[in-house]
C-alpha cells in the first residue's frame, strides 16, 4: 500500500512537475542571459582589435601608448 493513495497524490505529482519546470525555465532565461553578455563582449573585443590592427600603420592610432601590448600571436612567431 503506498504511503499516499495514488488518487490523492495526482496534484501533488503535478504541483513537484511545475515547480521543477518553472526551476528549469529561470536556469535557462539565466544562461541566455550570460551568453548573450559573453557575444557582445566578444564582439566588443573583435572591434578592439580591428582598431589595433589597422590603426597600427597611423602613428599615435589609439592604444599606443597605454601600456596595452596584447597582439595574439601566429602559428609562425609561436614558441615551439
Amino acid at each position: 500500500m503506498p504511503a499516499l493513495p495514488l488518487d490523492d497524490a495526482g496534484p501533488y505529482v503535478a504541483g513537484a512537475f511545475l515547480v521543477f519546470l518553472a526551476l528549469v525555465l529561470v536556469y535557462v532565461a539565466i544562461m541566455a542571459s550570460k551568453l548573450a553578455r559573453i557575444e557582445r563582449e566578444l564582439g566588443e573585443l573583435h572591434e578592439q582589435l580591428d582598431r589595433r590592427e589597422h590603426g597600427a600603420e597611423e602613428p599615435g592610432a589609439a592604444g599606443e601608448g597605454t601600456g596595452a601590448s596584447f597582439r595574439p600571436t601566429t602559428a609562425k612567431e609561436a614558441p615551439g
